[in-house]
């Protein structure tokens, strides 16, 4: 098996990976506004599947990859059902649904990036791309439930995106093993966002009173 092979099929792990925890985070936030069953799907397919979909547009990959090929469909429908059928065990389990988000941000992060250098694009570009990629889902999600996209209010979220991106593309430069470089860009991100959270990590907000 050549290595372009390996390389693209651990992208669409990676890619799979990211969709199912993202779709539940989707279902989740549609669960908790008391959406019915299309809706949670809805927002399910939308968080899962949004930052990925605007990165093949920018990228000229279209159809994008989410449309294209039935798995993120199938993996996102799944996710949801399981959150709406399992959503009193989901709820109990906090923390975890908190880390399966950072996952999919960590996974995400790094696919997105992946993909934009193998269409050729420079350092900045890919980074940017990356980043896109793992939040552009949850802001939409959150923009159809009304609500200011977390990314724009949480701890660290962007930032740990676009680190694990930048791991990724100075493995790129230096011609590093992808698996190998997708797996420290994904564990930076992951432990970043993690650290963020438990110890309230975020960037400066303004202090000035508004009137």
């Amino acid at each position: 098996m050549n290595e372009q092979i390996v390389v693209s099929r651990f992208m669409l792990a990676l890619d799979l990976g990211g969709t199912f925890v993202f779709a539940i985070s989707g279902a989740v936030a549609g669960i908790k506004h008391r959406l019915d069953l299309f809706g949670v799907l809805v927002l399910s397919f939308a968080a899962a599947n949004a930052g990925g979909i605007t990165r093949d547009v920018v990228l000229g990959a279209t159809p994008a990859a989410a449309i294209r090929d039935w798995r993120y469909i199938i993996v996102s429908i799944l996710a949801g059902l399981v959150a709406f059928y399992w959503y009193p065990v989901l709820d109990r389990m906090r923390s975890p649904v908190l880390m399966f988000d950072a996952a999919g941000l960590a996974l995400f992060a790094v696919s997105g990036t992946n993909k934009a250098l193998s269409f050729g694009l420079g350092p900045d570009p890919a980074i940017l791309l990356g980043v896109l990629t793992a939040v552009g889902g949850g802001m939409l999600r959150d923009i159809l439930v009304s609500e200011i996209p977390y990314v724009l209010r949480a701890e660290l979220y962007a930032v740990a995106a676009f680190a694990g991106a930048t791991v990724v593309v100075i493995g790129h430069m230096f011609n590093f093993p992808s698996a190998i470089v997708g797996i420290a860009g994904a564990a930076l991100c992951f432990w970043l966002r993690l650290m963020a959270m438990r110890h309230g990590w975020r960037l400066p907000v303004a202090s000035h009173e508004v009137k």
